[in-house]
């Protein structure tokens, strides 16, 4: 088969008659295969992250499309921006085939629904504003061909990922990002390094994407949604560092912007109530660094 990701491993035949070690072991030189592979598509990477941002910032949306694992992920990377950036929660979407019940387990023939791609788009009325991002391992599922054939009839912006050379999706896409791992440990598990290989992918997608958006100050996560006492506190030490005062008036400049980190730094660095600090942060693009220059670490 040509499909690199449904071949036998040579190196895994036996596998079940390996120990835990020697198998977990496998497993293991398998998966430092990821990385290196995922470098050699980083000119695409970097293509599809200047589209997004292009149309992010231009008031437009990123959504993930795909079937099964690759799916999931893109509903595991698109949540996960809430909290992480406070995006709001439409920003970045996950459509997975076989709508929300998919989410946790399998939907039979789902995946080969090409046309139901573009119903589901179309209810959440994509257009060419937007871009989409198709999601699948093997290259060639038909609910993310269908997915992106209706975007492209719409104008909007396309990527592909993809774990395999020369993949259909990408052929169909602006920016086709193919990684090709070989074959699985397991025959066909593309949850495994092709899972992998995806994950990395959509963290660099949309991790980039932020900070071109000015979402990140130095490696920092200054637009954090505050959520929880976990995130409560780390929104209090970096207004900490950022502004430089103590505990007490972190908290009490967190209280005053809502909890804002961007807003409660500009507050006490520019000597601003937080209405004129949102005001200053909007024009700057919110871009914290165009106001306050380099903070003290």
């Amino acid at each position: 088969m040509n499909i690199s990701t449904e071949r036998d491993n040579p190196r895994s035949a036996k596998i079940e008659q390996m120990s835990t070690f020697d198998a977990l072991s496998l497993i293991n030189s398998e998966d430092a295969k990821v990385a290196a592979a995922v470098k050699e598509a980083l000119p695409q990477v970097a293509e599809a992250v200047e589209i997004i941002s292009e149309a992010l910032s231009s008031g437009g949306r990123l959504f993930y499309v795909g079937a099964g694992t690759s799916g999931r992920l893109g509903l595991l990377d698109a949540v996960e921006c809430v909290p992480t950036f406070s995006t709001p929660p439409d920003l970045i979407q996950a459509v997975v085939a076989g709508g929300s019940e998919a989410l946790t387990r399998s939907i039979e023939g789902a995946e080969d629904q090409a046309a139901q791609a573009e119903t589901d788009l179309a209810q959440r009325g994509l257009t060419e504003a937007d871009v989409l991002c198709g999601i699948a391992a093997s290259g060639r599922t038909p609910y993310v061909m269908g997915a992106l054939r209706f975007a492209r009839s719409t104008g909007a912006p396309t990527i592909a990922v993809a774990c395999n050379a020369r993949s259909p999706i990408c052929a169909l896409a602006d920016v086709g990002i193919s990684v090709d791992l070989g074959p699985e440990v397991i025959a066909g598990s593309t949850r495994m390094k092709a899972g992998t290989a995806q994950k990395m992918i959509l963290n660099m997608l949309s991790t980039a994407t932020m900070i071109r958006l000015g979402k990140i100050y130095g490696n920092l996560m200054v637009d954090v949604k505050v959520s929880n006492q976990k995130l409560a506190e780390r929104a209090c030490r970096l207004v900490m560092r950022l502004a430089a005062v103590d505990d007490q008036e972190a908290r009490k400049l967190l209280l005053r912007a809502d909890n804002e980190v961007k807003t409660a730094v500009v507050m006490k660095r520019l000597g601003v109530d937080h209405k004129e600090a949102r005001r200053l942060l909007k024009d700057a693009n919110g871009k914290l660094r165009a106001l306050i220059g380099d903070a003290s670490p």
